[in-house]
């Protein structure tokens, strides 16, 4: 288990530095920080359950504190914090703000089996957000790195379970 974690984390980290960072460089304007998490590792689907009901595994709970831990760590502040309706999206998200003493997370059925284009719209519905944090699924949100990272949706290079992408980026605040 520590050496998958340990992966995972380290996928973590080459993402956030290859994809942007608190210290991206944009600092005389005003910004906002994009953070997608894809939910952690679920079980397998029961006979008879919906794949929406699938929990986090014990894995997956191990996942997700360590990502709430490695947000705190990096001084994540979320102004806003959105997950998909599926338990382990939702799952995921309730470690992380449990780890991190975060508060004020919520559902958007948007969120579960969201194109890049529904994310995005899920990002402009909440422009007060200087800090955004979704948690949700492949394949929207890996395409939705891409697309903001390389300008196309079609270049997704797999955004394994618990995995998260920090982009800050110019924001014209309301």
């Amino acid at each position: 288990i520590l050496k998958r974690l340990s992966v995972a984390l380290a996928h973590r980290v080459a993402l956030g530095a290859r994809w942007g960072s608190r210290h991206h460089g944009i600092s005389a304007m005003a910004t906002r920080d994009i953070i997608l998490l894809r939910h952690a590792h679920a079980e397998p689907a029961a006979v008879g359950q919906s794949d929406a009901d699938r929990p986090l595994s014990t894995l997956g709970i191990t996942e997700a504190e360590a990502a709430g831990a490695w947000l705190k760590r990096h001084g994540v502040e979320p102004d806003c914090m959105l997950s998909s309706p599926a338990a382990r999206a939702r799952q995921t998200l309730e470690r992380v703000v449990a780890v991190a003493g975060y508060t004020g997370a919520s559902e958007d059925e948007r969120i579960y089996e969201a194109t890049p284009g529904d994310l995005i719209r899920v990002l402009d519905d909440h422009p007060d957000a200087d800090c955004i944090v979704v948690v949700g699924h492949n394949p929207g949100l890996e395409s939705l790195v891409s697309l903001l990272a390389d300008g196309a949706s079609d270049n997704g290079r797999g955004l394994p379970p618990a995995a998260l992408a920090w982009r800050r980026t110019a924001h014209d605040s309301p």
